[in-house]
């Protein structure tokens, strides 16, 4: 028997999408609580902001808009019905609760209908969620840390040292993985395609280029970041002179959206660099996050083929933060992570000693600066 797809309602949808904007919980627990695959919920989050964007964005009214209310008229008689039963309902509990209030012997409207005025799906009413796949959850651990450790790691090593811990994993879940997890190996890569044209790949600017003051050069990467319910997103941004965090971001989804705020953000705070360095990956090389380094006559540079080097103090980084305080203080949502990364990051820069700038904290470095100056 063919299954019927599941049709979930506008408001559902924008229910959801508004939870994971919050970047409060994961997907893994978002997709628990609703009863939807994480890959819809991604979806219906990028399509809300986009489309919020081309509300904003819009200047003349919809012609469409008219026409739309006369059929809505039409319809008021049967609403008016419908209302006097959803009254006595309420939206603001919880997927359970809701389910709860289904009356599957009620004499004028199906189930089908009351799971719409409630705002859930079908299938969510006739299907209890199951848990998080631990099992993947603890191979995208095990990977996490290993690759940490040894970032020149591909799918085929790591296939294999995760055999040799006694998992039966082919190289196939490991690059699916890796793809979810936005991990690439570091070494020497061949040029292997032309880039595409929407997706622009600048040169490396950065060979034998005597890097002296701060906001001279900014890098920049993401990396994934294990939770005690499924993982997160982190992109930061540092001065590659002095080692500072100039500014840093956490989601739930990997899209340019969190990138190109944090770029925005770190301009407004500290000003414009004279280069901005990144890896070739999607996100950065979109025309959404060019664009902004463009519009700021900042210079872009990305890294070459063949050198796997080119972005390493943001992979030293990424090493200090997950030993120094994620693997120490697994989080539990995306509250407790914030709260986290904000003191970590507030002490990295501040309190830290850093051999790059002669073992002083980022602030007394400055402060010798400015007297210098």
């Amino acid at each position: 028997m063919k299954k019927t797809r599941t049709r979930h309602t506008a408001e559902f949808k924008t229910k959801v999408a508004i939870e994971a904007i919050k970047e409060q919980k994961t997907l893994a627990d978002l997709s628990v609580m609703f009863g939807v695959t994480q890959q819809q919920i991604s979806n219906w989050k990028n399509e809300f902001l986009r489309r919020s964007i081309e509300i904003f964005n819009k200047r003349e009214p919809d012609k469409e808009l008219e026409k739309a209310n006369e059929k809505l008229f039409a319809k008021i008689g049967r609403l008016e019905m419908e209302n006097d039963w959803l009254k006595k309902k309420t939206v603001d509990y919880s997927l359970a609760e809701l389910k709860s209030m289904i009356e599957p012997k009620h004499p004028d409207f199906s189930i089908s209908r009351q799971c719409e005025l409630l705002g859930i799906s079908r299938s969510g009413y006739y299907y209890t969620p199951c848990p998080v796949d631990e099992y993947t959850l603890t191979l995208m651990n095990l990977i996490d840390l290993q690759y940490t450790k040894t970032p020149y790691y591909g799918t085929r090593r790591m296939s294999d040292f995760l055999k040799n811990l006694g998992y039966n994993v082919d190289r196939k879940r490991v690059r699916r993985l890796y793809k979810l997890m936005g991990l690439v190996a570091i070494y020497p890569k061949k040029w292997l395609s032309k880039p595409n044209e929407e997706n622009k790949i600048y040169p490396y600017l950065l060979k034998d280029l005597d890097i002296n003051r701060p906001n001279m050069v900014w890098e920049s990467d993401i990396t994934y970041l294990r939770m005690e319910h499924g993982f997160m997103y982190l992109v930061a941004i540092i001065d590659v002179y002095s080692r500072y965090v100039v500014a840093w971001s956490i989601s739930n989804t990997l899209t340019v959206g969190f990138c190109v705020d944090t770029v925005k953000r770190a301009i407004t705070m500290h000003g414009r660099p004279e280069i901005f360095n990144t890896d070739q990956g999607a996100q950065f090389t979109s025309n959404a996050f060019t664009s902004v380094l463009l519009d700021n006559q900042i210079k872009i540079s990305m890294d070459g083929k063949g050198r796997y080097l080119d972005n390493i103090f943001v992979e030293r980084l990424w090493r200090s933060v997950k030993h120094e305080y994620l693997y120490l203080n697994l989080p539990k949502d995306g509250v407790e992570l914030y709260h986290g990364l904000d003191k970590y990051f507030f002490e990295y820069n501040h309190e830290r000693p850093h051999q790059t700038i002669g073992m002083v904290p980022y602030k007394k470095f400055m402060t010798h600066i400015a007297e210098a100056a």
